[in-house]
């Protein structure tokens, strides 16, 4: 198989489900990943060893494997997790092999391609930051008697679980570098994918880390949004789907989309949700991505289906 150079863009289950589909698509995938995370065992290895959290990373490494029984086999050994109150207790194998290799290696980016290596993986992983991030974001609605007072809050893990409204987000240290290998996948690539995942601790992390957000705004790569199968939840809730797409030109202003993907259950208003993508540059798809019977969950063919469709259609010579 050949395809199109895709660089896709997120963090965690959002950004597996994307290059799980991606792999039924085309060879040629970079996975650009968050290093924001602060929780569980990439939380307590970060903090330990002072390194990038590995979690998110090795999810997308595991997503990648290739579809043969050594494949799956160390996929399953990546993502076995330790049970108990010991020292191990909630480690997933993965972090601790990504964290011995980066001990053995100056370049953690090195040591993600061994791990790539050894899964025979179908693309490559990479991260978004050269230095671990920190999610600072100011929510309102925390102050009882006063909803509109606002309340910072620091932490991916705190920020994605905190029942406020979400006004603003920044990243600690402000000006963070990227590595040299994501900005350029991201020069190179034919598409660029966003999303799906958490909105402001996941997906729109990157756009605030300056080096990729300005490879974002000149890659000569087409640019696609993939908005969530429940848009009005978890950190966005309350959140229209056209009320997404605000947020993401109110934090990148200037930088213009070529598409939006959604699955007709996530769309509430198709209108509003037409005219704010076309504000952005983008074409509305809605097509079916969703299981179908389980909620909630992307179903890897059908999200390969709309990805091919987009992917592959012709570049518009206006």
């Amino acid at each position: 198989m050949s395809g199109p150079a895709v660089a896709a863009l997120g963090g965690g289950h959002g950004l597996a489900a994307t290059l799980t589909a991606l792999r039924f698509v085309t060879d040629d995938i970079t996975a650009v990943v968050t290093v924001a995370d602060d929780g569980g065992s990439s939380g307590r290895l970060r903090e330990e060893f002072g390194v990038l959290p590995p979690g998110d990373l090795r999810m997308a490494l595991a997503a990648l494997c290739s579809d043969s029984e050594w494949g799956h086999t160390w996929r399953d050994v990546l993502q076995h997790r330790f049970a108990g109150d010991g020292p191990l207790g909630g480690h997933a194998l993965g972090n601790l092999l990504i964290v011995a290799l980066w001990e053995l290696h100056e370049d953690p980016v090195a040591g993600l391609d061994l791990v790539g290596r050894l899964l025979q993986a179908q693309g490559r992983v990479l991260p978004a930051a050269a230095v671990p991030l920190a999610i600072e974001a100011d929510v309102s609605g925390l102050v009882e008697g006063d909803p509109e007072a606002r309340t910072v809050v620091r932490g991916q893990a705190q920020v994605a679980a905190t029942p406020g409204r979400v006004e603003h987000v920044r990243l600690v240290p402000a000006d963070p570098p990227a590595y040299p290998e994501s900005v350029a996948a991201i020069r190179a690539a034919d598409w660029v994918l966003l999303g799906p995942g958490s909105w402001f601790t996941s997906v729109t992390t990157h756009l605030l880390v300056p080096e990729v957000r300005e490879a974002l705004q000149v890659t000569r790569a087409r640019r696609l949004l993939v908005l969530n199968l429940d848009p009005g939840s978890g950190e966005t809730a309350g959140f229209s789907a056209a009320r997404h797409l605000e947020s993401f030109a109110a934090m990148a202003p200037g930088l213009r989309l070529d598409g939006v993907l959604a699955d007709p259950g996530a769309v509430d208003d198709e209108p509003a949700l037409v005219e704010t993508a076309a504000r952005l540059g983008a074409v509305l798809h809605v097509m079916p991505v969703a299981g179908r019977h389980a909620h909630g969950e992307h179903d890897p063919l059908r999200y390969a289906a709309a990805l091919r469709d987009i992917l592959y259609s012709p570049r518009p010579t206006s």
